[in-house]
């Protein structure tokens, strides 16, 4: 027998719903990209940044706002928007993966990055939402593609495309160096010193 919904069930399943509007909609998810990292903004910077059409930007942020992921700051005018943080971790046959700001960016990527749309399509959300947490980690120097690769039985050529495609979104989202982990930045000098 199925237990009645409290308040709390709802709110998850509508933060749920929300977010999957944004997994689905690569458009969403740059915009609400765009207003997390931005912090406060105007529909029309959104529309440059982005280059929108008015019609299709407003129509957006409408959709946004009324799903409870980007909030107005004030009423002012022009009126400035927010992304509301994200953190959802969500359990699939595939695994468990946690859905975040910088999941949304990469996704909202997908339209302008064949290497992430390509991932995307062979992986899955979940699968993205992995390569992203091995971008990370290899900005901070502590794994390589061919780890990845390894630990994810893929090759070595389609870690290093992925990770590269997302190196992007983990120096713009993460406090993480932007030459933290790239092995193409390591000095042949200090290798030949470790021999």
């Amino acid at each position: 027998m199925s237990q009645p919904a409290t308040p709390a069930d709802g709110d998850i399943v509508r933060d749920f719903l929300s977010v999957a509007d944004l997994l689905d909609e690569p458009q969403l998810a740059r915009l609400y990209a765009y207003f997390d990292r931005e912090g406060a903004a105007t529909v029309k910077e959104a529309m440059v940044a982005l280059n929108l059409s008015q019609g299709t930007a407003y129509s957006y942020v409408n959709r946004l706002v009324d799903t409870g992921v980007v909030e107005i700051t004030h009423d002012e005018q022009p009126r400035r928007y927010v992304a509301r943080e994200i953190d959802l971790t969500v359990t699939t046959a595939a695994g468990e993966y946690t859905i975040t700001p910088a999941l949304i960016d990469a996704v909202g990527r997908r339209e302008t990055d064949d290497d992430i749309d390509t991932y995307i399509d062979r992986h899955g959300v979940a699968g993205l939402a992995t390569a992203l947490t091995y971008a990370v980690s290899r900005e901070r120097g502590e794994t390589t593609h061919r780890l990845m690769a390894d630990d994810l039985d893929i090759s070595p050529l389609a870690a290093e495309l992925i990770l590269q495609a997302l190196r992007p979104v983990v120096t713009e989202q993460y406090a993480i160096d932007a030459s933290g982990g790239s092995l193409d930045e390591i000095d042949p000098a200090d290798t030949a010193s470790d021999a």
